[in-house]
Order: structure tokens, then sequence, then C-alpha cells
């Protein structure tokens, strides 16, 4: 674990894999949970670090060094309930063979691969309401695209390293993309919703193939 200061406010966890990021952002959260961390106002995982904020409270960075001092990063933590989604898709996406070949087998087994894998929201960001799906097959954890895509359509549902995602809105991306939600899905983000992203940290995700539109 290295530490390392974002500005006098603020600090970032450096750590080997998600795992220990969940360990170190659960052990945070329950400090901050039982007000052993005042004046700390955010904690933001992602895949290999865990940013903590403290505006305008200095001081309490030092309580947040001293409770990671004695964190234990192989201990996994038991995973809030966030409730679970499930999501339909047509398997039409431009990467589909592509992901096939490498995964060294067919079309139709990437989507029986991809719908049978229950997937763990791991931490959101790129996009509000973009979330990190944790879980994949190790045969569907390839790398993004050489050259990415300058338009990729809201829905659009891909694979990219050990993660994989949907896009909430259309954006540039290198995912590599399986296919894409039905039209009757439910909204990813919404400002008016509280929360506003569907898909939170902890919620279970499971992809159903809903055949050709």
């Amino acid at each position: 674990m290295e530490v390392l200061p974002v500005g006098p406010e603020a600090l970032l966890v450096h750590l080997e894999d998600l795992e220990a990021v969940a360990a170190v952002g659960a052990a945070l959260r329950d400090a901050l949970d039982r007000g052993e961390l005042p004046g700390v106002v955010d904690v933001v995982p992602a895949a290999r670090t865990v940013l903590v904020t403290a505006p305008g409270a200095r001081e309490a960075l030092g309580a947040v060094r001293s409770l990671l001092a004695g964190v234990d990063t192989t201990a996994v933590p038991a995973r809030e309930a966030a409730g679970a989604v499930e999501l339909d898709v047509h398997y039409d996406g431009e990467d589909l063979e592509l992901v096939a070949r490498d995964a060294g087998c067919d079309v139709a087994e990437v989507i029986a691969r991809h719908t049978g894998a229950t997937l763990t929201v791991a931490f959101g960001g790129f996009a509000p309401g973009f979330a990190y799906l944790a879980g994949l097959p190790e045969s569907l954890q390839q790398p993004r695209l050489d050259t990415p895509r300058p338009r990729v359509p809201a829905g659009s549902v891909g694979v990219a390293g050990e993660f994989g995602g949907v896009y909430p809105r259309t954006s540039p991306g290198g995912w590599r993309l399986l296919g894409r939600l039905t039209a009757d899905a439910p909204t990813l983000f919404d400002p008016d919703r509280d929360p506003p992203a569907l898909l939170q940290p902890g919620t279970t995700v499971r992809f159903r193939d809903a055949g050709s539109a």
C-alpha cells in the first residue's frame, strides 16, 4: 500500500488489486459510519486506488493514515446488499466475433459465458451512471481496442480488461462491444432519481440474451 497526498486535503491510496481496494474502501466507509473520521467527506474507489477527500479538514488525513496502517488488504469484506439488476441484451456488437476469436470459441459460447456470469459493480466512473463490473469469465477479459471509436451508442454492452460495462450515454470509447441493451431497458442514469445511478457499488448484474432486434 502506498499513500500519497493529492493537494493539502486529500490522499490517494495505491493498491495491488481490486480485492485490496475493496478491503480499504470498506474499512474507510466503516470508520466514517462510526464517526471516526470527522472531516472526511468522500471515499472514491477505482481499479487500483482509493481517493479520500477532506476539504477544509487537513488534520483528518492523519486519522486516515493511522487507520490505513492497520487495514488487512487481504481480508475480503462482506459486500453490502445493494440489490440485483437484470439487463436484456441484443448480442449483435461490432466486436463479438473478435471477442470470440480471442476467447478461442464461437459467438454462441461468448454469449453463453457472458449471460452465465454474475457480475458485481466494483465502482463507478468514466461517465455518470457508468459502472465497472467485476467477475467476467477469464476468457472474456480482453484488452481495449487499439483505436477507440469516436462514437459508441448509449446502451452498448462491452468488455475491457478485467471489467464489463454498459455505456449510459453516447460517447467515444475503446471497449470491445458485445451488443446493446433492449429499447425497454431501465435508464442507467437519471438525475431526478435517488440514487441517480441504477448500478451502485455492490449491485449484482446479470445479462440476458434478448435475441435479435
